[in-house]
């Protein structure tokens, strides 16, 4: 079995593949507070729930945005699993033949080029590809299979905590589901439109911005704790997997 982690700014997601079945899958808060014990037990705690003991993982396989995790998870992985992980990088995309034109590799987010890489092994063809996470990145994979680049934007949540913080008149909503209208009869459903159905634009613009710039007709496809969210309104999403980054650890666990 391989064990794949994904360590974003708010959440560690982990999951165990059997071949290419994903067997099990967790979300984990990414708390950088946490002591190399405090996450080994928690992490055990969760393979040893799903019946799945340490000899049965033959390689671990991490994609992280988040450096001052590292020690936690070598700790983990050495103390529970007994073997080193394998750290992805921008430059191990070369060895699954995807060109990378971004002018230094160094600052390219291993998620960005893991979900690429993910996409169009699956699809074969044009990609936008958007992770909605605490940042939102859309980015442009080619015909041939060419990482083009992309966007950063401030995430949804992490924009909307933004307005939280700096309004003292504004209540803090719940953002789970889009009010049935865009015009508001009060300031939950108000506030709702403008962050939901206003992050959709955000997300329909550049996407459709590239799509001028590349001339392609690419597939949209839509990844991260907030796709299907966003999926509901969005103009130009036009299909959302959830597990893209898990499935793109794979791919490069198999190298």
């Amino acid at each position: 079995m391989v064990l794949v982690i994904d360590v974003g700014n708010t959440n560690i997601v982990m999951g165990v593949y059997a071949e290419k079945n994903l067997r099990a899958k967790w979300r984990l808060e990414t708390d950088i507070n946490a002591t190399p014990d405090e996450f080994n037990r928690l992490a055990s705690s969760l393979l040893s729930a799903n019946s799945i003991g340490p000899e049965k993982i033959d390689k671990i396989v991490i994609s992280s945005v988040v450096p001052t995790v590292a020690g936690n998870l070598d700790f983990f992985c050495s103390k529970t699993i007994g073997c080193a992980p394998k750290w992805i990088d921008a430059v191990s995309a070369k060895k699954l033949n995807i060109q990378i034109w971004y002018d230094n590799l160094k600052e390219l987010g291993t998620d960005r080029i893991v979900n690429a890489v993910a996409a169009y092994n699956k699809y074969k063809t044009g990609l936008i590809v958007i992770d909605l996470g605490t940042a939102t990145t859309i980015d442009a994979v080619s015909e041939k299979g060419v990482y083009l680049g992309g966007s950063i934007s401030p995430g949804l949540v992490t924009s909307s905590e933004a307005l939280f913080m700096q309004s003292s008149m504004l209540p803090r909503v719940k953002i789970d589901l889009p009010p049935k209208k865009v015009i508001g009869k009060n300031t939950i459903d108000s506030m709702l439109s403008g962050i939901i159905y206003g992050y959709a634009g955000l997300v329909d613009g550049i996407t459709r911005r590239m799509i001028k710039e590349t001339k392609m007709n690419p597939l949209v496809i839509a990844t991260g704790g907030l796709a299907l969210l966003i999926y509901k309104v969005s103009e130009t999403i036009k299909i959302v997997e959830p597990d893209l980054t898990l499935e793109g650890l794979r791919l490069f666990g198999s190298l």
